[in-house]
């Protein structure tokens, strides 16, 4: 059984704000039927680092999405504008390997450092080395960028947001049944 990791502001010294358990998110319904953020080990294992440095940085992790179930999966990709933001389910994501993580900076006070764009604002303007966002946001989209390479994880050109495991094709797609299975507060 492949290990997820249950990542809350308790036990990671992170901000949660799962955007998919609300309807603040790009099919403007909620998608999860339970607020919960998992992460397969391995990633757990580089978040905690990351944590540590996002910490020397002042800074604090914002956590929008992790593991996604499958069916979850289908419907962000049935409602997605621009396929190349989403990945075909067909396929399967690196969130249903729960080797992903999308994710974002916030201050000492809890405020999201601007980084050009909000979360899953799926153009041009969200690639990570965009020119057309400020130098500010640039310069907080390579802070982030620094934290999350420096812990294990790499991007995606696209999505200043998106990290993930480099080796995640070693990890296998999750079955959405685990869900079912787990207390949110410990590994399955």
């Amino acid at each position: 059984m492949q290990k997820l990791i249950a990542v809350n502001p308790e036990t990671h010294d992170v901000v949660l704000d799962l955007v998919y358990a609300t309807s603040n998110n790009i099919s403007g319904r909620p998608i999860y039927q339970r607020p919960i953020c998992l992460l397969h080990h391995d990633a757990e294992v580089c978040l905690r680092q990351a944590v540590r440095l996002a910490a020397k940085s002042g800074c604090k992790l914002k956590i929008f999405d992790a593991f996604r179930p499958h069916e979850a999966q289908v419907e962000l990709w049935e409602t997605a504008v621009d396929k190349l933001y989403v990945a075909d389910p067909k396929i399967g994501s690196n969130h249903t390997r729960g080797t992903a993580i999308d994710l974002t900076l916030v201050d000492a006070n809890g405020v999201e450092l601007d980084m050009g764009t909000d979360f899953d604002h799926m153009t041009s303007l969200s690639h990570h080395f965009s020119d057309q966002v400020s130098e500010v946001a640039q310069a907080n989209r390579l802070l982030l960028l620094n934290i999350m390479v420096q812990a294990g994880f790499k991007h995606i050109p696209q999505e200043w947001w998106h990290y993930e495991l480099p080796e995640h094709e070693s990890h296998s797609l999750i079955d959405s049944a685990i869900l079912g299975k787990m207390n949110p507060m410990h590994q399955a």
